[in-house]
């Protein structure tokens, strides 16, 4: 079975989810989703698309990406959402673009991992963080085996009230101001104007003008600039500072940087 597996990743997790489901099949492929919205989506046997859970659904990105997406009749695509919190609706709403697009999503994984949204928590303890990891490589191996039979029917989401009430609050109303959310972040006076945040931002919104970084009106609010900044300048609202940022130890800024189309 040939596997292409498309990844969106700002802090790690599902980079490494990726990468560990890649490791176990013979021939499988990574592919950033920021680059196939560019250089176009070839085909494969059997298609996973591993995102992580915004607001109790889609980054938005990962919906341009579902809608965009052109696959032979009767290929396998399943999806694999990471959350911090709960998983929401992400498969439902992967199911319904796919189904529009005339394509059929016949299972979606979520698997647990350490939530990077600063404005709301910090990072878990490392002690935690490696229990989860060690969860995940399990977990994987049973989605792999899922997909090597080309099973169908499991969607694994948050039950149906508890995704009617924090979907329709949360996504519902709030995931069309998620491009203005940049207008958020600013940076303190440690900054050290090495444009790393710049560098490892997936969708190119932000600039450097006179060493300091500004975002820009295309942000997916994904956190990856201010878990990356070297000295913790960034800082969104009132909330972040002094919180414990998370990358995942396994995915380096290099791997962050090279989602770029």
């Amino acid at each position: 079975m040939s596997l292409d597996l498309y990844y969106f990743s700002a802090t790690g997790n599902c980079l490494a989810v990726a990468r560990d489901i890649a490791s176990e099949f013979e021939d499988a492929r990574l592919i950033p989703i920021t680059k196939a919205l560019a250089v176009g989506i070839e085909q494969a046997d059997a298609v996973g698309v591993v995102f992580p859970v915004y607001m109790f659904g889609l980054p938005l990105i990962v919906a341009e990406f579902l809608k965009a997406l052109k696959l032979n009749p009767g290929t396998y695509v399943f999806t694999v959402a990471t959350f911090g919190g709960l998983p929401g609706r992400a498969h439902s709403l992967a199911r319904n673009i796919l189904k529009s697009g005339g394509l059929k999503l016949s299972c979606g994984f979520s698997v647990i991992m350490p939530g990077n949204y600063t404005p709301l928590y910090g990072a878990i303890s490392e002690e935690k963080q490696k229990e989860m990891f060690s969860r995940e490589k399990i977990r994987v191996k049973e989605i792999a085996q899922f997909v090597r039979a080309r099973k169908e029917g499991v969607f694994e989401e948050s039950p149906v009230f508890t995704n009617f009430l924090f979907y329709s609050l949360f996504y519902r109303l709030g995931a069309k101001q998620i491009p203005s959310l940049s207008k958020g972040f600013w940076v303190t006076d440690a900054c050290i104007k090495c444009g790393r945040c710049a560098g490892v931002c997936p969708v190119a919104n932000i600039e450097m003008k006179d060493g300091r970084p500004v975002w820009l009106d295309h942000c997916q609010h994904c956190m990856a600039c201010l878990q990356w900044c070297p000295v913790e300048a960034i800082q969104y609202a009132k909330t972040t500072v002094g919180r414990k940022r998370y990358r995942h130890p396994a995915v380096s800024e290099e791997d962050i940087k090279g989602q770029k189309a």
